[in-house]
């Protein structure tokens, strides 16, 4: 996501770079990248910003698998909902038959246990008896098949509950996940503020700047159409959400990070995409890079970690890293690993 920044350009020589470069910069700079405390101040400065770059990159690989995390603990606690519900139901049912049978169960002892050939004898009315007797058959083969369908209930209750523990045990296990993988983002995000700050305020406005590429100038996109309605729809809305911060795990309205801004884009054309830029990725037809269109999405590194959308002439509106707003960049900022269309 920020590896695609273009190098600062700065007319101060070698002998004032020396004075402004902080000591504490070069330590910060050690630390996270190995190099040693005693390095040339320009190489150490350089050094720092390669960091604060790999840092925001891999606080974005961090966010993703945040937001995958995420989706599944979304989805589990849907499937454990389910099927507690379903168990639920199920047991009602059991409790149904069961009453059924008791009832069936009561009638038979209250009628005796006489054997029917005895019974028959004895009877005063034949014809009435074998008519009870049919009945009594009929009876007991309710409740046989009762009794059948009480134990495959049960069954499919004790199936469904395994369900639910499953669900559940695998909810925790990726609630446990969601918050490991906050921790990282937030450490990444942490060591990269850190290392900025230690940078002096002139480098640090450096960097500001060699971050921005375009955000406050429109490119010209006149004469520029989407490929479909929807496209055009997601990519109006993704215009609208120029300016806004970058918000890790957000998507939308007020702030976004770089999947959250794609699924909401669509979201407002009627799309359902899924939350993270390597399942968004695979969420349409893969096109060559060369046949780009408006609403297209593009994926960067070879993970698709980062995702923007195509908005035409050679332009993508993306949400870079934290502390950069919603903005304009080329589609070459970064290696393109996918274009696709939605």
């Amino acid at each position: 996501m920020v590896s695609h920044r273009r190098p600062t350009q700065s007319g101060l020589n070698r002998s004032v770079r020396v004075t402004v470069v902080s000591a504490a910069a070069a330590t910060a700079a050690a630390t996270l990248t190995g190099a040693p405390a005693s390095a040339d101040p320009k190489d150490t400065r350089e050094s720092a910003k390669a960091a604060v770059d790999r840092l925001y990159a891999e606080a974005e690989q961090a966010t993703e698998r945040y937001n995958e995390a995420g989706e599944r603990v979304a989805r589990l606690r849907g499937e454990a909902d389910r099927a507690q519900d379903a168990a639920a139901r199920g047991q009602e049912t059991i409790n149904r038959m069961r009453n059924s049978l008791g009832a069936m169960a009561g009638a038979q002892y209250r009628t005796g246990s006489i054997d029917p050939a005895l019974a028959l004898l004895l009877s005063s009315d034949p014809d009435t008896y074998l008519e009870r007797a049919a009945a009594l058959d009929r009876a007991g083969a309710r409740q046989a098949l009762t009794l059948d369908k009480l134990r495959h209930v049960q069954r499919g209750v004790a199936q469904t509950r395994a369900e639910a523990t499953r669900a559940l045990t695998e909810l925790e296990r990726n609630r446990a996940a969601v918050t490991r993988h906050k921790r990282a983002v937030e450490a990444k995000l942490r060591q990269a503020r850190q290392l900025l700050d230690s940078l002096p305020a002139e480098d640090r406005a450096s960097f500001d700047r060699a971050s921005r590429s375009g955000r406050d100038a429109a490119p010209d996109l006149t004469g520029v159409a989407p490929g479909s309605g929807r496209a055009a729809s997601a990519v109006s809305a993704v215009h609208r959400a120029l300016g806004k911060p970058y918000v890790w795990g957000a998507n939308g309205p007020s702030g976004f990070d770089c999947s959250g801004l794609m699924q909401w884009a669509y979201a407002q054309a009627g799309v359902s995409l899924p939350r993270t830029s390597q399942a968004q990725r695979y969420a349409g037809r893969m096109v060559p890079l060369s046949q780009a269109q408006p609403g297209d999405l593009v994926a960067y590194r070879a993970d698709a970690s980062h995702i923007g959308m195509y908005v035409g002439n050679g332009q993508v509106i993306h949400a870079p890293y934290p502390g950069a707003a919603i903005r304009y960049d080329p589609v070459g900022m970064m290696p393109v690993s996918s274009v696709t269309r939605i």
